[in-house]
């Protein structure tokens, strides 16, 4: 079958079975989840045996230790993923729940109720455990979903797409609303993009390239973020230990990951106090400090920086997000040159304050546009599972009903819902029959 008609044929069962799952009760959806974890550790040895097949591939397509790691379904995640669904199962079910109720002066009772996104295609990269995270997340919310994982690891996809669909025949849930792409050809994915007519969402998970291709020709709405420029900003006012701790926990802890901090900012009345102590400890950890002028100026001659690779930093260094231990470093005058930097350099992820005045706290929260902002906290904590949303779809930085971690909620959308008891507009009904019946013209035309 050619890619045009595999697309079209995933996306029409799908869309036909998705008006479906609104009814659906959620102890079935629980059952669903359960029945699928235990099957996890059931089939335990075949998935280790098909994910080796996507190792042994990798590794003669010379992939790096670092995605490798990623490949790979070792016992613990393994655990992991039986986690992620009991967690899910444990997780309020958001559909059907009415968020608001008001009732105007006619007597109408106006509210909003919560209701499944409909479908939604999941384009994703290497981490086969996110096949689980995403399937369980969209089941929970009722929402049908098609799988397209990375072609490095379509064995093990396929086998816990498997598993997802055995569970769900087992429940009596419909197991086409649990669709995967079981091909490696590109082509299928830009075919699935055209078809907003059976498709409602798009949500791309991996790297900036990845998520700006699926954005670029995607004709149904894409929930996204491309990159992580997080930062991090010591106040003359921050608690030193507190600084330290956080500066070097939101660096050094998993520097490849998209809540990790890729600039740090310092006051300059701290600034020298600060930075050697800091630097200091980032050479401890190998991590790489590219400064603007007035930093260098600082820890150029400063004995406790002499262990630590220090370089100039250049315009291009503070919009990077490196995933690596590398970090770029600006000394500011004033808090509100601090914001301004992370206005105009940061990517509308996560930024954090470090700070005593509760004051510049809270302007830093009201005046920082991103999706999740701290006081005297790392970045490093946005994240679904921290959150206490559970799994998560991802982490968007888009301006729309999702920002920030995508829990349950996040995949659904509210509709209004109206009670009435025969109230009409401007009380023009059907007339008494001795009445004469008159079009007024203007009526007509007013909305």
């Amino acid at each position: 079958m050619n890619p045009k008609d595999y697309a079209i044929e995933i996306a029409k069962k799908v869309d036909k079975v998705k008006r479906k799952l609104f009814s659906i009760d959620t102890d079935t959806k629980n059952k669903l989840l359960k029945r699928a974890a235990e099957l996890i550790l059931e089939r335990k040895e075949e998935l280790q045996k098909e994910n080796q097949k996507d190792l042994e591939k990798a590794e003669k397509k010379g992939y790096s230790k670092a995605l490798l790691d990623r490949l790979a379904l070792n016992e613990k995640r393994i655990n992991g993923m039986v986690q992620v669904l009991n967690d899910v199962i444990a997780l309020p079910d958001p559909v059907g729940e009415v968020i608001s109720m008001w009732t105007r002066p006619n007597g109408l009772k106006v509210g909003q109720m919560r209701v499944p996104l409909g479908s939604i295609l999941i384009v994703y990269e290497a981490r086969p455990n996110v096949t689980i995270e995403a399937a369980s997340l969209c089941i929970k919310s009722s929402n049908a979903v098609i799988l397209k994982g990375g072609s490095e690891t379509i064995n093990s996809n396929r086998v816990l797409v498997d598993i997802l669909k055995q569970a769900a025949r087992e429940v009596g849930y419909p197991e086409d609303a649990i669709a995967f792409v079981d091909s490696t050809d590109r082509q299928v994915v830009n075919e699935l993009l055209q078809l907003d007519q059976y498709i409602d969402v798009v949500i791309p998970r991996g790297g900036e390239g990845l998520i700006r291709a699926v954005a670029e020709n995607s004709k149904i709405p894409v929930i996204k973020h491309y990159k992580g420029v997080c930062n991090l900003y010591i106040d003359d006012e921050a608690d030193f230990d507190k600084a330290l701790n956080i500066a070097y926990n939101a660096k050094v802890e998993r520097p490849s990951v998209c809540n990790a901090i890729e600039n740090l900012i310092v006051h300059k009345d701290i600034a020298e106090k600060f930075l050697p102590e800091i630097a200091y400890y980032y050479g401890k950890a190998g991590v790489e400090m590219r400064c603007d002028e007035r930093a260098l100026q600082i820890l150029k001659d400063d004995p406790k920086a002499k262990n630590t690779e220090i370089k100039p930093a250049t315009e291009e260094d503070f919009y990077e997000e490196f995933l690596d231990l590398i970090i770029a470093v600006k000394v500011v005058d004033s808090h509100d040159e601090a914001i301004d930097f992370i206005h105009k350099y940061g990517s509308s992820h996560s930024e954090s304050i470090i700070t005593e005045n509760y004051t510049k706290g809270m302007k830093f929260i009201n005046n920082v546009d991103s999706a999740a902002v701290y006081i005297n906290a790392s970045t490093r904590f946005t994240d679904g599972n921290e959150f206490g949303l559970g799994a998560e779809m991802g982490i968007s930085t888009d301006k729309i009903h999702a920002r920030g971690p995508m829990g349950l909620k996040e995949l659904t959308i509210p509709k209004f819902i109206i009670f009435g008891n025969g109230q009409i507009r401007n009380n023009v009904g059907i007339p008494k029959e001795e009445e004469e019946i008159n079009i007024n013209k203007e009526a007509c035309e007013r909305k």
